[in-house]
């Protein structure tokens, strides 16, 4: 795992993970319901794309296999992972459930 997103993810407030390809249409989907989530989360959590094409390593040492996946994770700790497209309400609940 690179050093970069070992840093990333070890964050005192929650990391929100977008494992997403760019050929993949719900992940565009995906993209436009995370715009939203963060205008309503502002400071409160982090929210990061990842392109499993770009980064198969972190992909794969995390189980994803399908896109979009999204994990949350807090000082280093995964807390939730599930793929699919995700609703903006939520996305918001989770985020405010692990701040």
């Amino acid at each position: 795992m690179s050093a970069k997103f070992k840093e990333l993810i070890e964050s005192e407030r929650p990391v929100l993970i977008d494992f997403f390809a760019t050929w993949c249409q719900p992940c565009k989907v995906q993209s436009s319901v995370l715009t939203s989530v963060k205008e309503q989360v502002g400071d409160a959590a982090r929210i990061v794309k990842i392109d499993v094409d770009q980064f198969p390593s972190i992909a794969a040492e995390y189980g994803v296999r399908g896109v979009p996946t999204l994990a949350i994770f807090k000082k280093g700790e995964l807390l939730y992972k599930q793929s699919g497209v995700h609703d903006v309400n939520t996305l918001t609940g989770l985020l405010s459930q692990y701040k």
